[in-house]
């Protein structure tokens, strides 16, 4: 009984509409001024007041500075995932979603700082996976859109006995355990990723930095890791609360998506972007096929209230 107290105090503290605000504040100064130091860091360098041996392409051009705010943003977008992880399952998955697709448009900003505009575009590396990150945020965005309207369809009102609200109950109070748990680990893993990512970009080729082909990976590889455990998890817990065989499927499906996700950290090139558009779209079949059985359960269980 002091073990749970604890947690809900925990998630109260760390997981509270006030806390949610005040990290934002807390995340768009530390934006607006890691934007201005980098374009600093950026002119300093074009100046020649400051020397890094061969510095990385972040450090080259102004429009890469956009990278690094943007950088802190996704960080907060992945507390968002964690704040919602409790409230509802579809709006968590929208999130890990909208943080994929963000770290496309994020990588879009370091592409545009490396464009060659030349005549020969699609044999130019560089302005090739351009052009890949720049079809696969359209596309992304729509299905996102999609997504979205799937969650916001609810086709059952059930009227739970008192049994089934005490299964519902658990599974969010380990929902809740979870989400507390992943919040340390995200301020661990954000802190190491950051000084790596720093010293990736001072000193490119340090072997103890991470390399500046991998930079964009960087804090997410090991987060969507971690979420796949914790997906997992969360799947078990779920069945002490349903057995309903498109729930299971539903829930199988979003780890699939998020496997896949993952998985596209590990690839380069279209193959990259195909994987993270097929995760999208893998979850969005599945979650559009759920409402679908919902919707007949749903009119299955009014003829039978009409007889």
């Amino acid at each position: 009984m002091k073990l749970s107290n604890l947690f809900e105090k925990l998630y109260r503290r760390l997981l509270s509409e006030k806390t949610k605000e005040r990290s934002e504040q807390i995340i768009l100064w530390i934006a607006l001024a890691s934007f201005i130091l980098h374009l600093l860091i950026i002119e300093l360098i074009n100046f020649n007041i400051i020397s890094i041996h061969e510095p990385s392409n972040l450090l080259k051009d102004p429009i890469a500075a956009i990278y690094t705010p943007f950088s802190f943003i996704l960080v907060y977008e992945v507390y968002l995932l964690i704040y919602y992880l409790p409230k509802s399952t579809s709006t968590y998955i929208s999130k890990q979603y909208e943080i994929i697709a963000l770290i496309i448009i994020r990588r879009l900003f370091k592409d545009l700082s490396g464009l060659t505009l030349t005549p020969d575009w699609f044999n130019v590396k560089n302005d090739l996976q351009f052009t890949y990150d720049l079809v696969a945020s359209v596309l992304l965005f729509y299905l996102i859109y999609l997504f979205q309207i799937q969650r916001t369809k609810i086709y059952r009102t059930d009227n739970h006995s008192n049994k089934q609200n005490s299964s519902i109950k658990k599974f969010i109070n380990a929902k809740k355990w979870i989400a507390t748990s992943l919040v340390p680990v995200l301020l661990i893993i954000a802190i190491y990723s950051f000084f790596n990512w720093c010293s990736g970009i001072i000193q490119p080729h340090d072997t103890n930095a991470i390399s500046f082909k991998n930079i964009n990976n960087i804090f997410f590889e090991q987060f969507f890791n971690i979420l796949i455990i914790a997906d997992v998890i969360l799947l078990l817990f779920s069945f002490f609360h349903t057995d309903e065989f498109h729930k299971v499927i539903r829930n199988s499906g979003f780890i699939i998506s998020t496997i896949l996700i993952r998985i596209s950290f590990s690839v380069t090139g279209i193959i990259n972007n195909l994987l993270i558009v097929s995760a999208i779209l893998f979850g969005l079949s599945i979650f559009f096929i759920h409402n679908q059985f919902e919707k007949r359960l749903s009119t299955e269980i009014e003829e039978s209230n009409e007889i």
